[in-house]
């Protein structure tokens, strides 16, 4: 076995909040897409209580990655130690811990380390691994803070639900309208243009114009990663629009005996900043939560019904 030289890396924050609610935060992986801008998705594989086994899609360096990580979790210590047992390359190797240390009853200090080896050792591929691994550690940790000084109004800033419709179609070709993004703007009203590259199969990212109702027109761009035999497309926008912090969600195609069943799920993190400026000065976070959930399920419903009826008009041409 080569003797690659291990090289180190060690970021901290200071959280205006309690360790138990840092810890929390950290430990709670399937929603990092959500709260931790770096990470596009997460598949928990296997999860046992203390150990679990993870598939994970994030951004390094304006490219997108993909590794399997086995962590362990000590709750008692706050501490959890992680292992990427397939790195992506130039990696060899990855590990690394989180610790949460309490500062006093509302105060909490929080670390991420990380021991990492490159194949070959060349000087290119150890500086592009620190400089992602120190750029996304940055984030992640800033994140972090943000989400943990505000867990008490959290619920209130998190917005998640889901639209779903029965098709009498074949699964296969409501999961093709859904997969060929590139085809919408030519079929969506609503978006005005879209760029999309898929350079590795079933990883597309793509920045797209869409007009809401008020006839204003914002860009997102946005990662998704596709499960064809499962039926699911999930995504996560890497730029929002205005009132959205964050945006993941997934399309599904679930089928049975008479058909499928179609759903569209979204989870939000609303900008309370931009309350007033986007709805005005008497808008409250009440009236931003359902302006979302009226203004996002309108297009996704849109987009499902458009898959149902593309589904049912090959059907018939067939």
């Amino acid at each position: 076995m080569s003797a690659e030289r291990v090289h180190r890396t060690t970021h901290q924050v200071i959280v205006a909040a309690p360790a138990g609610v840092a810890y929390g935060l950290i430990s709670d992986a399937p929603r990092w897409p959500l709260f931790l801008p770096p990470t596009v998705h997460v598949e928990q594989l296997d999860f046992d209580g203390d150990h679990e086994r993870l598939r994970m899609w994030a951004t390094a360096n304006g490219h997108i990655t993909s590794w399997t990580s086995r962590r362990t979790l000590d709750p008692q210590r706050r501490r959890i130690t992680f292992c990427q047992e397939l790195p992506a390359a130039p990696l060899r190797s990855m590990t690394g811990t989180w610790t949460v240390e309490a500062l006093g009853a509302d105060r909490s200090r929080l670390t991420l380390q990380h021991d990492f080896t490159v194949t070959g050792g060349h000087r290119e591929d150890v500086a592009w691994v620190r400089r992602a691994t120190d750029t996304n550690t940055r984030t992640q940790l800033e994140s972090l803070r943000a989400l943990a000084e505000r867990w008490g109004r959290l619920d209130d800033l998190v917005l998640s639900f889901e639209d779903t419709l029965r098709v009498p179609g074949p699964a296969e070709l409501v999961y093709d309208f859904l997969y060929r993004i590139g085809d919408w703007p030519e079929v969506l009203p609503h978006v005005t243009r879209l760029d999309f590259t898929e350079d590795e199969p079933g990883i597309q990212s793509l920045s797209m114009d869409t007009r809401t109702p008020d006839g204003r027109t914002h860009t997102t761009r946005s990662v998704r990663v596709c499960f064809p035999h499962a039926g699911r497309i999930v995504y996560k926008q890497t730029a929002t629009a205005p009132l959205i912090a964050a945006h993941t969600g997934e399309w599904s195609v679930v089928p049975d005996e008479k058909g499928v069943t179609l759903i569209a799920q979204h989870h939000v993190v609303l900008r309370e900043e931009d309350i007033t400026t986007v709805l005005g000065e008497h808008a409250d976070l009440a009236g931003a939560r359902r302006h979302l959930r009226q203004v996002l399920g309108r297009t996704s419903t849109a987009v499902l019904d458009l898959a149902g009826r593309h589904a049912r008009s090959a059907v018939t041409l067939l």
